[in-house]
């Protein structure tokens, strides 16, 4: 088993920035052999693929975040970093993890990943 928990989350103002983290416990070894990503889910709105990183460190991004969000991983741990922020960037952000396979593909369903973090809030004001 896999344990993720979010955090980093909080309130910016448009054009700002914000780090989340995603920290990993249980199956260590399992989590660095899988492919792991970031999903979000605004209010009303099912949950939207955010970015992907493979074990190998390859890396997927929707287009509406590339080029602001970039995401990283080192050991029992990976990070979002989101600049350049945007009201429509507001939502519950969850970190995933699928222990089924090193290497990511770029649009993932949300059916991919078998472990998942409780969420944290981003609210970016204009």
């Amino acid at each position: 088993q896999v344990q993720l928990v979010e955090s980093g989350g909080g309130s910016v103002q448009a054009g700002g920035s914000l780090t989340l983290s995603c920290a990993v416990s249980g199956d260590i070894s399992g989590y660095m052999s899988s492919c792991v990503g970031w999903f979000r889910q605004a209010p009303g709105q099912g949950r939207e693929w955010v970015a992907s990183i493979s074990v190998g460190e390859t890396t997927y991004y929707a287009n509406s975040v590339r080029g602001r969000f970039f995401v990283s991983r080192d050991n029992a741990k990976h990070t979002l970093e989101m600049n350049s922020l945007r009201p429509g960037d507001t939502a519950m952000y969850y970190c995933a993890a699928d222990r089924r396979r090193p290497y990511c593909t770029a649009f993932p369903e949300v059916t991919v990943f078998q472990y998942w973090g409780q969420g944290t809030q981003v609210t970016v004001s204009a």
